[in-house]
């Protein structure tokens, strides 16, 4: 058994999806497609009396991290690293959540598999209300394109093999929950438009066209994030909106031709993993 030990869990931007509700929330979830990110969250663990748990040095309370405890019977201080703004659409969450259960499982022993692992952080998100589909998303990497809803054990994936520079724009927040806590019927229509046209002609261009259509189409698009889609399209690029936050992201250098001072990483093309021990 290691004392401490170390995940690293990739950023992860979704850009259309489905709402799939079921009475097990290993099998709840989404269908739909999105981008692992080079730009994620590092996630420390380490035994402890009682659960407690930090985001970039700041105690916090994070309800899908103590459900993932719980389920592990784990005492443990967590702490979370990143540059990715809660709130804006990049799966931090999710990333908290799958990091937590693949670091605890190493540093308590607990001697569970990776698709186990998947399946008990999925299920906290989903019973947190914070997410549907990033935890599968990430434990994959690339492009994932999300079949089936629900944790590894139903969740049929495929993907896009691309890699390349992403770049995004922060504009605000959208809460999850509120979200999908409501109707979601108008939703789902879109998200599965989106799906049928990207598994017809899987491209990243198919993908961001898909993308934007289904931002429309779900009622979703804000304002100013049309604004700032429209001024990468008249820079001659492509963009589109990160759910579920106010962000827009672009491939290539398309907010940054159209003037913006954008954030930059790559397609991350490796799934979460556990990290060499911190000193």
């Amino acid at each position: 058994m290691t004392d401490v030990t170390q995940a690293f869990v990739p950023g992860h931007i979704t850009g259309f999806f489905t709402s799939n509700p079921d009475p097990d929330p290993t099998k709840a979830g989404s269908r739909g497609g999105g981008i692992a990110l080079s730009d994620g969250v590092t996630v420390t663990v380490r035994p402890a009396s009682d659960p407690v748990i930090f985001l970039n040095g700041i105690e916090i309370e994070m309800d899908p991290v103590e459900r993932v405890l719980r389920t592990l019977e784990a005492g443990a201080e967590v702490r979370g690293v990143t540059d990715l703004p809660l709130g804006a659409g990049f799966g931090v969450s999710g990333a908290m959540a799958l990091g937590t259960a693949l670091a605890t499982n190493a540093a308590l022993d607990r001697r569970l598999s990776e698709n186990e692992l998947v399946t008990i952080a999925h299920g906290a998100e989903v019973q947190s209300g914070t997410g549907l589909g990033d935890v599968v998303a990430q434990a994959r990497g690339g492009v994932p394109i999300r079949l089936e809803p629900g944790g590894p054990q139903d969740n049929k994936l495929d993907g896009i093999p691309a890699r390349g520079r992403v770049e995004y724009h922060v504009i605000g927040e959208l809460e999850t929950a509120d979200v999908l806590g409501g109707d979601t019927g108008e939703l789902t229509d879109a998200g599965k438009q989106a799906l049928a046209t990207v598994v017809g002609e899987p491209t990243m261009e198919t993908f961001m066209r898909a993308s934007r259509q289904f931002s429309r189409e779900s009622g979703l698009l804000t304002a100013d994030v049309r604004e700032v889609i429209t001024d990468v399209a008249d820079a001659g690029g492509a963009a589109a909106m990160a759910m579920l936050g106010e962000t827009v992201f672009s491939l290539g250098t398309g907010l940054s031709d159209a003037g913006y001072d954008p954030e930059v990483c790559q397609i991350h093309p490796g799934g979460a993993t556990i990290e060499a021990s911190p000193e």
